[in-house]
């Protein structure tokens, strides 16, 4: 993944955006947040309001096996067991792995905001808008043990991921490499994509990786439907930043986290099923024959002629 320094808002809204490709911009003003941001500091200035947090045994957390459980900390001790390696208390085990996503107060009809959620520890950022005022959905702010890594994943909209401090490796995929990722709605079922299962997995390998690694003040701008895995290889503290890049009134309202899929591609998908459906009325050597026409059908329609 290109790395680019200084990147002015106009120059990412005229050269880099319109790519729809990821990129590192560095030398961004982020605010007093990338000095500041200490355990220590953390953990007094949001005192010890309560979050909720995924705890988890092993690094790789799982959201379709669901490898983790739900619980809830004080912040203050939330941040410094997330600091340590060891732990004196724990849920599960003593190497036990944390992760604060924030959320908003009523999880479904809130969004994340760091400015409502964590107003203290928002006025030390400051978020580089390159995209109008209109167009912000949420801003996640994020807390992740070391040696924690999250699912591959996609967002239906366009994200700055602000890494505040520590180092993240972050892995990603292309959209048009969606049929080697073996999906489960917005999330791939591959969850160690350095050593995959190719055995169950055999068409894992012709998706071509792209990788970063981010470095405290870094930001990468993550495009919406493009693939990414997220490893925190030390203690860091993360922002999100989540904006419109379509319409708004192509987002399903009840999404408070950006991951469900435009109405309009939910219908689309309700319309496939029921076209499938109604192929069983024919004996297999038809549907099979009906089905190749309606792939075909698709291929003609929709398909970039660009992707090959």
């Amino acid at each position: 993944v290109e790395r680019l320094d200084g990147v002015t808002r106009e120059r990412f809204l005229l050269d880099i955006y319109p790519r729809r490709q990821p990129v590192v911009l560095t030398g961004l003003e982020l605010g007093t947040c990338t000095t500041k941001w200490t355990v220590d500091y953390l953990s007094q200035a949001e005192g010890s309001k309560e979050v909720k947090i995924h705890v988890s045994a092993v690094p790789q957390m799982d959201f379709l096996s669901k490898n983790f459980v739900y619980r809830t900390l004080p912040f203050d001790v939330f941040v410094r067991r997330a600091a340590e390696v060891k732990h004196m208390e724990y849920f599960l085990t003593e190497d036990e792995k944390y992760y604060l996503r924030s959320v908003g107060e009523d999880v479904r009809k809130d969004i994340a905001d760091i400015r409502k959620q964590f107003p203290i520890l928002a006025e030390d950022v400051h978020i580089p808008e390159y995209f109008e005022k209109e167009q912000f959905f949420s801003s996640v702010f994020r807390i992740s043990s070391a040696g924690l890594q999250l699912w591959t994943h996609y967002d239906v909209m366009d994200n700055f991921l602000i890494q505040v401090t520590g180092k993240k490796r972050v892995v990603l995929y292309s959209p048009r490499d969606a049929p080697y990722l073996y999906l489960s709605g917005t999330k791939s079922e591959v969850l160690d994509v350095d050593n995959p299962d190719l055995e169950k997995y055999p068409l894992f390998v012709k998706a071509k990786r792209y990788q970063c690694v981010l470095e405290a003040g870094d930001v990468l701008f993550i495009p919406a439907l493009w693939f990414h895995n997220v490893i925190s290889e030390e203690f860091g503290v993360a922002l999100n930043v989540f904006w419109k890049h379509l319409p708004a009134e192509s987002y399903d309202k009840t999404d408070t986290y950006g991951n469900k899929d435009p109405m309009a591609a939910s219908r689309a998908m309700q319309i496939l099923d029921r076209a499938l459906k109604t192929l069983e009325e024919l004996p297999e050597e038809y549907r099979d024959f009906y089905a190749r026409r309606m792939v075909l059908r698709i291929q003609e329609k929709a398909y970039r002629n660009d992707y090959g």
